[in-house]
């Protein structure tokens, strides 16, 4: 009978198989855009419909001398961080006491899934859609805010509130607070539910309150949550685009004009100015990366970093030990195979010498 060879299988190429669709998409759809903006951010590409461009040879930083020179774009950084920090700090704040109300074992509070989806409920709704929302509460003449404020007597007349520079910007930090503490909340609560509940009761056994355990409990032992939420919080902010686009379309008189909007503007209106959109966006991946950098390092737990480097250091002594040890090892046998050697060499020329004895003493007999 043929013998039936045992083969072993193996399921790994099936998981390359499954990677090629995602493959794929990442190389045509991220990759490739990603390495085609860097490229044309050197180069004077611009106008509807042209591919042609030609490399500036003669000044490769033209195009991102040309931005950082530009009032509208410094107009646009400055608009997007103050807007960013006037809806990071609200939202932060909110989550965090949202969170200390949530997560407190001492509070029996009925209907906390409700809440939470309540709150969380901005977050899934389309920018598209709050921001028309908040262009017919803010409607001019007819609109809600301006009924309820002429029927409570404080103005006579309906307010074009919106072409108020002031205001339509508070109107955006608003809803940029509104759409994201709920998500801000969610993040931070998965954060103090995976803090083990002996920390917390032994908090409570040696006599703290609730503001104390939240100060020097919960905090300390979320903060690698709180550096993930004020990261992200900083690359969505800085990327805003949706609700001010959407919203006043960066208006009234470029107020609410944030970075994306501006590149945007110029890919995709005007000129079609695509060299100075991608020298633009270049700039700002830039400015994100340098303030992510600088926040990692303010907020890396400095005993955390200690103990890794002990560590490390600990592991290399413990290596350089073993070598040493091994070439102990090696030359202590070398050593004893040297010393077998000459007890070897002595052990034969004694038999030599004996067996040259007995040929004299056979050929005395002789």
């Amino acid at each position: 009978m043929r013998k039936v060879k045992n083969k072993k299988l193996s399921y790994a190429r099936y998981g390359y198989y499954f990677s090629i669709p995602f493959a794929v998409a990442f190389l045509l759809f991220t990759l490739y855009p990603i390495l085609y903006t860097v490229i044309i951010g050197f180069t004077d590409l611009k106008g509807l419909g042209m591919t042609n461009f030609h490399f500036l040879a003669d000044d490769p930083f033209r195009n991102f001398k040309v931005v950082l020179t530009s009032p509208s774009f410094k107009q646009a950084l400055s608009n997007t961080v103050v807007m960013w920090l006037l809806n990071f700090i609200p939202q932060i704040l909110l989550a965090l006491l949202l969170t200390a109300w949530f997560t407190d074992k001492r509070s029996k509070i009925v209907g906390q899934g409700f809440f939470k989806v309540i709150f969380y409920m901005p977050n899934i709704i389309t920018a598209a859609t709050i921001a028309i929302l908040f262009n017919a509460l803010f409607g001019y003449p007819m609109g809600p805010v301006n009924d309820i404020l002429v029927s409570l007597h404080i103005v006579d007349k309906p307010v074009n509130l919106l072409i108020n520079k002031t205001i339509a910007r508070g109107i955006v930090i608003f809803i940029q607070t509104w759409m994201w503490y709920g998500y801000t909340m969610i993040t931070l609560i998965s954060g103090v539910l995976g803090i083990s509940p002996e920390i917390f009761e032994a908090a409570e056994v040696d006599g703290a309150n609730r503001t104390q355990t939240f100060w020097y409990v919960t905090l300390p032992n979320i903060k690698t949550i709180l550096l993930f939420t004020l990261v992200t919080s900083l690359i969505g902010g800085l990327n805003m685009f949706d609700i001010p686009k959407l919203f006043l379309l960066g208006g009234p008189d470029n107020a609410t004009l944030t970075t994306n909007v501006f590149i945007y503007n110029q890919a995709f209106s005007g000129s079609y100015l695509y060299n100075r959109a991608a020298a633009a966006s270049m700039i700002m991946l830039v400015i994100i990366a340098i303030l992510s950098g600088i926040l990692f390092m303010i907020l890396d737990d400095k005993d955390e970093a200690a103990l890794r480097r002990q560590i490390r250091q600990q592991e290399k002594s413990f290596k350089r030990r073993q070598k040493e040890i091994e070439l102990i090892e090696k030359a202590q046998a070398a050593e004893a195979e040297k010393a077998v050697n000459v007890v070897t060499e002595q052990a034969d020329a004694q038999i030599n010498e004996e067996d040259v004895v007995e040929e004299v003493g056979t050929d005395a007999e002789k």
